[in-house]
């Protein structure tokens, strides 16, 4: 047991946000009434207007985003729905009328932090004894909503980490249409709402197996339609709502492939993400059969709630979001371990705000029966402690880095070490913090925190990206040996 301060050097990495990184949103001018009036302010235009307007528009914002055009006229045929227009307009107007249906949104204007680093999914070109990784960073802008951004990066041989340059132009992925739903997870899922009743029950009885949205909406049209008493109508009306919110929560979405890293971006795209996506923690999980999947536990915020959900992706290009069930699914902070342990799925917890908990699962939806396996102990941490990050498989055991809330509400990183066959057994922990804010690190958007989703381990050094003030990211590096050896 050592006492000795451990060694843990910053490297000169700083990532800031970047105000100019924009994305192309729609833009909703209020009610249909007002709508209305600018479609037709629009259309009163002579055609030779149209074009100067169109070819100022497009010159000052097209080298800003890929296909602007093409959402220029998505967003035309979502109005002219919208509104049931009917006319032969030109191409150049109906552009025109979609550009003042959109506007700018400035993904990093406020921050650029809480990062996560997992193995890039492909190594090709990699010299030995290097590694390619992907960065994901929670990017807020305009009305403290956050997203989801990525950079990828190389650990070299020598133990340089290098960022790739971020590419300019952003952009959202386009949902999948026609998604499959498992009859019998959606069932489990709706129980764990409170939603089972008759009605839910009628309306999956008459699906297959699998089904799809389209053929969910049908049979439930069909039993909204059905004669009932009036209060019996509106509880069906209530429980069809919560079966379009769980749909439309479990979703798919594919970037074209020709896109860079950088340039995806998952934006708030659910009812339970309305107010943003936060703290995505990504770990490469190792299925049972050798291969590996990519799994990241997030916070979604609605305006009112908390709820922690999952994404799933193999290549980073399509990715599909679940949502997580059960009594311990709740509060920020999910972790998930990367393999099996026992034949359970396993998960860090902070449920209650202020102490860890460990939950084994036979299936990675639904979370059950936590178990508190740490509270806070030390001065730097009185306040609360929570995971950052997936845990790390080690020789020794799994290795958590953790975050602890002390006096002024300064958040600190440590360390502590899980039993490898018997996770809810601590056996090791850092009495002093691993990381704590330095003087430059102090100011920002949140004073006084350091904050991590997630490190890796490479050739024997803990990489650990790090957010600092909730503003921006630096990376610092640490021997793996070292970190154990002074675990108490």
């Amino acid at each position: 047991m050592t006492t000795e301060p451990i060694h843990i050097a910053r490297t000169t990495i700083a990532i800031r946000p970047d105000q100019s990184r924009v994305l192309i949103r729609p833009f909703n001018p209020g009610d249909k009434q007002r709508t209305h009036g600018i479609v037709m302010r629009i259309l009163s235009l002579p055609e030779d207007q149209v074009a100067v307007l169109l070819d100022e528009v497009l010159a000052r914002f097209s080298t800003r985003h890929q296909n602007i055009g093409d959402f220029f006229l998505d967003r035309f045929e979502h109005i002219r729905n919208l509104l049931s227009l009917d006319g032969n307009w030109s191409q150049p107007r109906k552009l025109l009328i979609g550009s003042y249906f959109v506007s700018e949104f400035s993904l990093e204007s406020a921050a650029l932090f809480n990062p996560s680093i997992v193995p890039h999914p492909d190594q090709t070109g990699v010299p030995a004894n290097g590694l390619r990784f992907v960065l994901s960073l929670r990017a807020t802008g305009e009305g403290h909503l956050s997203s989801i951004t990525f950079r990828t990066g190389m650990i070299h041989p020598d133990g340089r980490i290098e960022i790739m340059t971020a590419a300019g132009c952003l952009s959202e992925p386009r949902q999948i249409p026609n998604r499959l739903y498992e009859r019998t997870l959606f069932e489990r899922k709706l129980h764990e709402l409170g939603v089972s009743s008759d009605f839910t029950r009628r309306a999956l009885n008459r699906l297959g197996d699998t089904f799809n949205l389209e053929e969910l909406r049908s049979r439930v049209d069909e039993e909204l339609r059905s004669p009932t008493a009036p209060d019996v109508e509106q509880g069906n009306r209530n429980a069809a709502e919560l079966i379009w919110r769980l749909a439309d929560s479990n979703y798919q979405v594919q970037f074209r492939p020709d896109q860079d890293l950088s340039e995806r971006i998952i934006f708030p795209a659910s009812p339970s993400q309305r107010n943003g996506i936060e703290d995505a923690r990504f770990v490469c999980f190792q299925k049972d059969d050798g291969t590996s999947v990519y799994y990241a536990t997030f916070t979604a915020y609605d305006g009112r709630v908390v709820m922690p959900e999952l994404m799933e992706t193999s290549d980073f290009l399509q990715f599909r979001f679940i949502t997580l069930n059960g009594p311990a699914a709740q509060n920020k902070g999910m972790a998930l371990f990367p393999r099996k342990v026992n034949g359970l799925y396993a998960m860090l917890s902070r449920l209650d705000n202020e102490n860890l908990y460990l939950v084994l699962s036979d299936n990675v939806h639904f979370w059950y029966e936590p178990k508190l396996i740490l509270a806070p102990a030390f001065p730097w941490e009185m306040v609360q402690i929570g995971n950052c990050g997936s845990p790390i498989e080690t020789d020794a055991g799994w290795l958590v880095l953790s975050h602890g809330v002390g006096p002024m509400r300064q958040y600190s990183i440590g360390a502590f070490l899980l039993d490898k066959d018997d996770p809810a057994k601590v056996i090791g922990r850092l009495r002093n913090p691993l990381l704590q804010p330095t003087e430059h690190e102090r100011s920002g958007y949140v004073p006084n925190v350091v904050y991590t989703c997630g490190a890796l381990v490479h050739r024997g050094q803990l990489i650990l990206p790090y957010a600092y003030a909730d503003h921006a990211t630096g990376f610092a590096t640490v021997a793996l040996d070292e970190v154990l050896g002074a675990m108490q």
